[in-house]
Formats: structure tokens, C-alpha cells, sequence
């Protein structure tokens, strides 16, 4: 007699997205196309923080991929928000820059908020 084969699962360490232009309609049942446009991921905001911060200092991915001692593949894809980074890499990253987490964080929420003007949470519906 045989023994039973145990299926294997191949994991990844990349977070595949939410499919953030669909959701789901008020039965749950199924998807329904999103009002407006989607908000961005937070992957991506922290990404062009870390960005501008490198620019800003007018560094080089490569310089800062070797101190903060990640690859400059790695870093590139987390500055165009394709990796989800992990707190330890995240911070790694910050101290290579000289950027404090709480300044990181505080910028991205600041690029996170309805700006006045912007989406209020108000639909208006035509008669």
C-alpha cells in the first residue's frame, strides 16, 4: 500500500493586491465596479516617501541599498510599490536615509488625506 502524497503549497513572499477597483454589492453576492477612483495602496505612499527622501538627499538607490544593506532591486521595488516591506527592512531603509519611522509615517498619512476639494464622502444621486 502507498502512502497518501501530501500536496505541497508553494508560498510567496510578495502580497499579491486587492483588486481595488472591484467590490462587492450591497447582497455580498458578487462584485460590483467601485464609484470613483481607488485609493492608493499604503505600499505605494510609503514608497514615494522613501523615494523623495533619497531625491531630496540627492542619493543614489545603490547608496542607499548598501547601508541599509537590502538589494537595489529590492529597494527599487519597494520605492515603486511592487514589495510590501517588512518593519525590520522598513527600518533598516528610514536608518539609511536618517528618516525617522514617525516622520515616514506622518508624511505618507498626510498624502493619505481627502485633501479639501477632493472626495468628501458625498455621492449625489440624479432623480
Amino acid at each position: 500500500m502507498r502512502e497518501p502524497i501530501e500536496p505541497t503549497v508553494e508560498r510567496t513572499a510578495e502580497v499579491l493586491p486587492f483588486p481595488s477597483d472591484r467590490r462587492r454589492d450591497a447582497t455580498g453576492s458578487g462584485p460590483t465596479e467601485a464609484p470613483g477612483p481607488a485609493e492608493p495602496r499604503l505600499r505605494d505612499v510609503i514608497g514615494d516617501v522613501l523615494r523623495d527622501e533619497r531625491r531630496e538627499q540627492e542619493r543614489t538607490l545603490a547608496d542607499v541599498a548598501e547601508q541599509a544593506a537590502v538589494s537595489l532591486p529590492y529597494l527599487s521595488e519597494v520605492e515603486r510599490g511592487t514589495k510590501e516591506v517588512s518593519s525590520d527592512l522598513l527600518a533598516a531603509i528610514c536608518d539609511a536615509l536618517d528618516l525617522p519611522l514617525d516622520v515616514l509615517l506622518e508624511r505618507s498619512v498626510q498624502r493619505l488625506r481627502p485633501r479639501a476639494g477632493g472626495r468628501s464622502g458625498t455621492v449625489m444621486l440624479a432623480a
